[in-house]
């Protein structure tokens, strides 16, 4: 749900549903919050750290783009970890019920786009990440660094 001005827009995709019961009843329409949808940016972020992602950044694209609200971008140093990554996303968010609605680029894993409609994740070979530099391309976008615990304690150390 996106409020803009006094208007209310409630944008619906596979995993948002409007549910109307019958014309006695008053109608109730459920759609999900920016906050599930952030959550849902934060588990993909979780899924991806678990197996061994870095430099995982999620960027809040509602201000500055209408292709999803959420991109999260991480690394991998090799291929087959690019595919595990995106394979351990996959398997988290369908733990939840979640499924995509696209995926690309997991048979060359160099760059692996998964779509769930309101957040994007991108799991790229280190190499290609420099490439195509996403995070200077949508440099407006406000980004959250999404780090172990371990290795922000150890940073704070020194």
């Amino acid at each position: 749900m996106r409020v803009n001005n006094d208007c209310i827009i409630f944008l619906y995709t596979e995993n948002c549903f409007l549910r109307t019961q019958s014309a006695s009843k008053s109608k109730k329409k459920e759609v999900k919050t920016d906050i599930e949808t952030l959550e849902k940016a934060r588990l993909i972020s979780r899924a991806a750290l678990d197996k061994k992602a870095e430099d995982i950044v999620i960027m809040d694209m509602r201000a500055v783009s209408n292709i999803a609200d959420y991109f999260v971008v991480c690394s991998a140093s090799s291929s087959k970890r690019v595919q595990a990554i995106s394979e351990g996303i996959e398997d988290a968010l369908l733990g939840k019920g979640i499924d995509y609605w696209h995926i690309e680029g997991r048979r060359e894993a160099l760059w692996v786009l998964i779509d769930y409609g309101d957040v994007i994740a991108h799991i790229f070979h280190e190499n290609v990440r420099g490439f195509y530099n996403l995070e200077r391309l949508w440099q407006d976008a406000p980004k959250e660094y999404f780090v172990a615990p371990c290795e922000s304690n150890r940073s704070k150390k020194k």
